[in-house]
């Protein structure tokens, strides 16, 4: 079915692994031409293979270096001539300690990354977005976004600052048709996740599958979310049928009640 994103333009970071693969594949299934970015020559020899190159040109960019951004949106100037699409999805998990453990340089590069990042590649997006018409960026927060998360405060600082980018640019950008908006995953199923139940299960002393649970318990549908679940509601809010959908943040979590 079209759902008028064929030929549509989209840029997705860290777009070769976990949540960014689904988000890629999801796109390309749409009908979209996609550029991914990520940091592992291994996740993205692996997409070089998955995805036929007429639909998926790939760069090997660290979205907090600024030089690597400009290199990057050049391939993609070169490859697909302008964008449509800009998906901010790169991020880390940043430390699992108490404030007064937290190491500076693990703060910076969780700030560099999830809140940098976003930041250079929109900065070279939108001049790309204005060029096209207009078009969608959607930045990938967190259910930490909107909820304390203890032991995680550099996680959680950094995808608060996302909304704050996302609802700013939002009000910015939208007299040029181009719509902003965050998504807020919960507690999503994947290797990525399991390493923080078991950061977190070491923190608290307890094991991993009561850490587990004990996340699960503060989740309305008690059960993680996939990646998928995000791909999908992506695809929909950069449809023409999300065309009226700007300056929200989006959660698809189960209904998160409270981190911790």
């Amino acid at each position: 079915m079209d759902i008028g994103l064929k030929n549509k333009r989209v840029v997705v970071t860290a777009g070769a692994q976990g949540i960014g693969l689904a988000i890629t594949t999801a796109f390309v299934e749409a009908g979209a031409l996609v550029h991914i970015c990520d940091v592992s020559d291994d996740f993205l020899a692996s997409a070089r293979k998955q995805f036929p190159a007429d639909r998926v040109s790939i760069s090997r960019t660290d979205v907090a270096n600024e030089q690597e951004v400009d290199a990057m949106f050049a391939d993609l100037k070169q490859q697909w001539g302008g964008l449509d699409v800009l998906v901010n999805n790169a991020g880390i998990a940043g430390p699992t300690a108490k404030v007064e453990d937290t190491d500076l340089a693990a703060w910076d590069q969780t700030i560099a990354v999830n809140l940098t990042g976003p930041f250079l590649c929109t900065r070279r997006a939108v001049p790309l977005l204005k060029s096209a018409g207009g078009g969608a960026i959607v930045n990938i927060s967190s259910a930490a976004g909107r909820l304390g998360f203890p032991l995680r405060t550099p996680y959680s600082a950094s995808k608060f600052g996302v909304i704050g980018l996302t609802e700013s640019w939002a009000m910015e950008l939208g007299p040029d048709k181009i719509r902003v908006n965050a998504i807020l995953p919960g507690i999503v199923a994947g290797e990525r996740q399991e390493r923080v139940i078991a950061a977190k299960a070491a923190s608290y002393g307890i094991e991993h599958e009561a850490m587990r649970e004990r996340l699960l318990s503060k989740v309305s549908m008690r059960q993680m979310v996939t990646a998928q679940d995000i791909a999908n509601q992506i695809i929909f809010i950069c449809s023409p049928a999300g065309a009226a959908i700007s300056g929200q943040s989006l959660s698809v979590c189960g209904n998160v009640e409270h981190l911790g």
